[in-house]
């Protein structure tokens, strides 16, 4: 039987803690027999481990690493910089016998602190990802996706996140119809569309307080949907196109074209989120046009299509959807 020993430290996030139990503990082998033996271990086996309102009793300790096939890493409440004594230790000395170790969430903090992901791409939360990225310079963060798997060492972003890198490992232990199973029984999809991109809220790039493109920047925002060149936008800011690119550079970081195209996928969002209208109407509201170039340039920026993103992000009050 598999082996999978969840390493909690105290401040433990109770969700992060759950999946890999759940999950784990769901899978069953064709013969109905039990997939994993989850441990739950801590560096003071026995004790509690606080995880928010409740606290979790731990039965082993780190030795129980070494006898682990997969290790797993719940995120913290506040991951610190340096690991508590003998664990780093505990953890690469794991991964020297090649034993597999996933995180979840800002879990990868931790995995991170031993120096495994040096050179290597990671995820985490969303939220997270910046300051992850200026933690651990030498890891490679990527924000946009559910999880990352480097072959011995994955990383995932939230606590749903995780459960999708749990099925994904379950499918490679034992097999697509045991890890089919496994989402069934957990009420969950075996793969889902896009990455975490789509929950982000793209925030349109600001300009400085008092900058002068501020005026411009409203009424870019509030015209979106109108066919806008980039001819016309320097019109209405009354100076050249070339000079209104090195102002938008200067002031914002992209240039006029990506800012607008940035704004018309945040209307298109909110459109889809809560209007009933069809792509095509929404690709003609935000300036797109073509509901072909509507639906390249949101996957490309939200990671799913229109219709994937409304799929999740609808709101129940926003009416019948049209046949």
């Amino acid at each position: 039987m598999h082996t999978v020993a969840v390493l909690a430290l105290d401040g433990v996030i109770p969700f992060d803690l759950s999946v890999p139990i759940d999950t784990f503990g769901w899978a069953r082998l064709p013969d109905g027999r039990e997939a994993y033996r989850v441990r739950v271990c801590s560096p003071d086996p026995g004790g509690e481990v606080r995880a928010g309102a409740f606290t979790v009793r731990a039965p082993y300790g780190l030795d129980a690493l070494a006898e682990a096939d997969t290790i797993v890493l719940p995120g913290v409440v506040d991951p610190p910089e340096v690991l508590p004594p003998g664990v780093a230790e505990a953890l690469c000395d794991a991964a020297a016998r090649g034993t597999r170790i996933a995180s979840i969430c800002v879990g990868a903090f931790l995995l991170a602190a031993t120096g495994l992901l040096d050179g290597l791409r990671a995820t985490t939360h969303w939220i997270a990802a910046q300051d992850l990225a200026a933690r651990y310079p030498e890891v490679t963060v990527d924000p946009n996706v559910l999880y990352v798997d480097n072959g011995r060492l994955l990383t995932s972003a939230g606590a749903a996140a995780a459960m999708d890198m749990c099925l994904h490992m379950i499918r490679k232990d034992h097999g697509s119809a045991v890890a089919a199973h496994t989402a069934r029984m957990s009420v969950m999809p075996l793969e889902r569309e896009g990455g975490q991109a789509q929950f982000i809220v793209h925030e349109l790039p600001p300009a400085p307080a008092g900058a002068t493109l501020e005026p411009l920047l409203s009424w870019l925002e509030d015209n979106c949907g109108r066919d806008l060149t980039l001819d016309r936008i320097a019109e209405r800011a009354g100076m050249s196109s070339r000079t209104l690119n090195r102002r938008f550079r200067e002031q914002t970081g992209t240039t006029p074209l990506r800012w607008l195209h940035r704004a018309r996928v945040r209307r298109a969002q909110h459109l889809l989120e809560t209007t009933a209208h069809p792509v095509e109407r929404i690709a003609v509201q935000t300036g797109f046009g073509s509901p072909t170039a509507f639906r390249e340039r949101f996957r490309k920026v939200v990671g799913t299509s229109p219709q994937g993103y409304r799929r999740a992000f609808r709101s129940g009050a926003a009416g019948p959807l049209p046949d």
